[in-house]
């Protein structure tokens, strides 16, 4: 069991520890990550960038505790996902990680406001009305409250989808493509508060995406090739992300 120091804690909201995971068996067998390790530091935000098939949704899920490894360990904050039962897994997906996905996922009979605090109402917890209030006040929702999905624009749910993942104040938020739906108008919309999100709030986000324009607004971004993780950039800018994918790219063919 790798073991974690105070500091080292403090400063990491999620790492993934010599992390492999195959789906199959024998020579059938597809493995997603072979040997992963990487640290996800607390108030950053970080992409995940890789060709088709190169394993960064399976790291994401696995580091969000949405899918099992099966070598390795994955930390979220001080807890080891491996010694969680599924009671405990389920209490840190709810409480401590937040979720982003390409398809919104909100519910069609609830209104913005309603799919906005819906996580705290299954956990038995009211929105902190001051806290709530900033959050709608992020992504530009007040005067879209009462309404319901249907009744929005692409762009507005998936701002509602954000503003849900960050009312509970979790530890990290998790964005699969949540730009992937979107015109871009939207999306740099939806960038724009992830990024702010991270700046004015210190929240934790990590994002997989193919687009190197979106990884463009993270602190940093970190390369999948064949399941390992073959290079990582800091305070990157599109044309560097590009380049980066079309070496791996080259490599991979």
């Amino acid at each position: 069991m790798t073991t974690l120091t105070k500091d080292t804690i403090t400063g990491l909201a999620a790492r993934a520890v010599g992390v492999t995971k195959a789906y199959g068996t024998g020579p059938a067998a597809v493995v997603a990550l072979d040997e992963v390790s990487v640290d996800v530091h607390r108030g950053r935000f970080t992409a995940i960038m890789g060709p088709s098939g190169s394993g960064k949704s399976t790291l994401m899920h696995c580091l969000a505790g949405l899918d099992t490894v099966d070598t390795g360990e994955v930390w979220i904050g001080e807890t080891e996902l491996g010694g969680l039962n599924d009671r405990g897994l389920a209490d840190l997906r709810r409480n401590r990680v937040g979720f982003i996905f390409q398809q919104f996922n909100l519910l069609p009979t609830l209104s913005a406001e309603e799919n906005i605090t819906l996580p705290l109402a299954i956990a038995g917890r009211k929105a902190d009305p001051e806290w709530f209030g900033r959050v709608v006040d992020a992504v530009g929702l007040a005067d879209r409250l009462t309404h319901r999905p249907s009744e929005l624009s692409g762009g507005q749910q998936q701002r509602v989808a954000c503003a849900r993942a960050l009312l509970p104040k979790p530890d990290v938020i998790f964005a699969d493509e949540p730009t992937g739906n979107l015109d871009s108008g939207s999306s740099t919309e939806i960038l724009r508060f992830l990024r702010r999100s991270v700046e004015e709030f210190a929240q934790t986000i990590v994002m997989v995406t193919h687009d190197a324009n979106a990884a463009a607004y993270a602190d940093r971004v970190v390369f999948l090739l064949d399941g390992r993780l073959v290079h990582e950039l800091s305070d990157p800018d599109a044309e560097a992300v590009l380049d980066t994918m079309k070496a791996l790219d080259t490599l991979g063919a």
